[in-house]
């Protein structure tokens, strides 16, 4: 059997506006789905997807923001987030949403799934990932 090859999806881009955070989520669930090792990057606009409290009735477009809080499900645990983005965007840690995995190696013991990381060390993820996808 092959190895899995690690994935790693890259979000640059706000959650509303364009199709590419909806459509970069739902790429990431079917391959979740099919067992491959995938964890999300969020850098640029990207960080936005993350934010809590997100109202779109008034734009007119799905919410589809609560939806990253069921990527544990998925073993998807690993969301990488640029702080120098979140910095530049007036955001904290505080205002993401409080994003979590249950660890069944730690006996189900809740997890954080968001690592907030440098630039530096987001391009040293981004080098280790087999592939690298960019939307």
């Amino acid at each position: 059997m092959p190895a899995t090859k690690k994935i790693l999806y890259v979000n640059r881009k706000a959650p509303h506006g364009t199709i590419y955070a909806q459509e970069a989520l739902e790429v990431v669930l079917i391959g979740a789905a099919f067992d491959q090792d995938v964890s999300l990057a969020f850098l640029d606009d990207g960080v936005f997807q993350l934010a809590k409290r997100q109202e779109t009735g008034e734009i007119g477009v799905k919410n589809f923001s609560q939806a990253f809080l069921a990527l544990g499900d998925y073993e998807v645990t690993r969301l990488f987030v640029e702080k120098e983005s979140l910095a530049e965007r007036g955001l904290t840690v505080a205002d993401l949403q409080d994003i979590t995995y249950e660890d069944e190696h730690e006996d189900w013991a809740e997890k954080p799934s968001i690592r907030i990381v440098s630039r530096a060390a987001m391009a040293d993820i981004m080098a280790d990932q087999d592939v690298v996808l960019s939307f």
